[in-house]
């Protein structure tokens, strides 16, 4: 991956709050859901309800797709990510401490829901496998693939 690639990636990932993202329900369907997330790098967090479909359908298939964009009024103009990657649960301490800096620091908002969420709440983290970057400034439709 060429720096500036690296670069971009970057740049769009921090340029966005919320992802769609897919996981597989237990009857093999898929079922996407919106969420917030933050990332380090390209590692992305996020968090979910313990008892939501979206951690169960984790705990059966850790494998995910996620999209990152916005809603574009001219489609010459879009750009975003589409990437594929698993999901896993963040259980040492001291990166659940620094996701939750991540978070707060992209979401001052979340502080507000005080210490009863975090019972409720799963912290997991994406390690994407393969990312295809959409940029249809560059023509209509373009898009660039990289491995992670």
């Amino acid at each position: 991956m060429t720096p500036e690639m690296r670069s971009k990636i970057l740049e769009l990932l921090a340029a966005h709050n919320n992802m769609t993202m897919a996981t597989v329900r237990p009857d093999g369907y898929p079922q996407a859901t919106t969420v917030g997330y933050a990332n380090d790098g390209f590692t992305i967090y996020f968090g979910c309800g313990t008892q939501s479909q979206k951690a169960h359908n984790l705990a059966l298939n850790n494998k995910v797709s996620i999209a990152i964009d916005r809603d574009y009024e001219n489609w010459n103009e879009i750009k975003g990510l589409s990437l594929g990657g698993t999901a896993t649960p963040v259980t040492d301490p001291q990166e659940i401490e620094k996701v939750g800096a991540l978070m707060f620091a992209k979401f001052p908002q979340a502080r507000d829901f005080g210490p009863d969420v975090q019972h409720a709440m799963e912290l997991y983290r994406v390690e994407p496998s393969v990312i295809s970057v959409l940029d249809y400034t560059q023509g209509f439709g373009h898009t660039d693939l990289v491995t992670v």
